[in-house]
């Protein structure tokens, strides 16, 4: 299979409008060291034509135009994406879908949870029915994206959207509003978790012996932003899981057999932004690669 990462940031991208932390002001400042990034999302496709969306960023419009894999083909009208897949209801992850009203067919996949809370914001009934097939999918239920890609939907432990938390949300259950994919072509495996409040042994398990991980890489440590002095929550606070630590991700899942990890939606504030930082070192001596914005990868 093959996966055009189109951005691998999180909320906000980098830099952020209206950030100076360490990492953006470096990115503000023109330093060849960090590498601008669009917010979180990747194309996949199974022969190279048609082509499945995974999120849908804010940026879309700018994604698509430097991937020419995703450009008009023929005719008058065109698109090779078949389809959309949410993972959750993350502004990030659904406002480019406002972009994409211009009467061209394509399904939108998303579980019921993530399709109700899209119905509840008036503002996306630009998306035309007659064009735009919304299709709720069930955990764990196999549906094809497009040609000849496979892809099942599994919960993992996460929370609602910032705009659907109550006043206590529910951090770490699992269920619809935080969903991995799994994608197969015969019988290579890739996962695409862009958000993940915690490591169990169901998932673990569930990766265990996958060709390519792409994972949530939000934060270097839990603490990130607070120190960062750019916001006052904890990464766990937020469901992520952070890289490093005893409990973060590269210890989590260091036994594991896993072809190639890569670490992706990560924030503005995470040092391995940085080229050659003592971050970026360990996340490599662990094995990790840090995703930018048109890196392409083959499974």
């Amino acid at each position: 299979m093959y996966i055009h990462v189109l951005g691998a940031a999180a909320g906000g991208g980098l830099p952020q409008w209206n950030c100076r932390c360490d990492v953006c002001r470096l990115a503000w400042e023109g330093d060849p060291r960090v590498t601008p990034r669009t917010q979180s999302s990747l194309a996949v496709s199974a022969d190279g034509r048609s082509w499945a969306l995974i999120n849908c960023a804010p940026e879309v419009l700018t994604q698509i135009r430097r991937t020419p894999a995703l450009f008009p083909r023929q005719g008058k009208r065109d698109t090779p994406i078949a389809s959309i897949l949410l993972t959750n209801g993350d502004v990030d992850h659904v406002g480019g879908l406002l972009s994409l009203r211009e009467s061209s067919p394509y399904r939108l996949h998303a579980t019921p949870e993530i399709h109700a809370a899209l119905r509840d914001s008036p503002v996306f009934n630009v998306l035309a029915p007659d064009h735009v097939e919304r299709v709720e999918v069930a955990l764990e239920e196999t549906l094809t994206l497009a040609e000849g890609l496979e892809a099942r939907i599994f919960a993992v432990p996460g929370k609602a959207a910032l705009y659907l938390e109550g006043e206590d949300p529910d951090i770490g259950s699992e269920g619809e509003a935080t969903v991995g994919v799994e994608f197969r072509v015969g019988a290579r495996r890739a996962y695409y978790i862009p958000g993940c409040a915690a490591m169990n042994e169901r998932l673990a398990a569930r990766l265990e012996g996958a060709d390519l991980l792409l994972f949530d890489g939000t934060l270097w440590r839990d603490d990130e932003m607070i120190r960062a002095g750019v916001g006052h929550k904890a990464g766990s606070r937020m469901g992520h899981m952070s890289m490093s630590g005893e409990t973060g991700s590269m210890a989590a899942l260091s036994s594991l057999n896993i072809g190639r990890r890569v670490f992706v939606h990560i924030n503005n504030t995470n040092p391995v932004l940085i080229d050659d930082s003592p971050e970026r070192r360990e996340a490599r001596r662990h094995g990790w690669e840090i995703a930018h914005d048109g890196m392409e990868l083959e499974c």
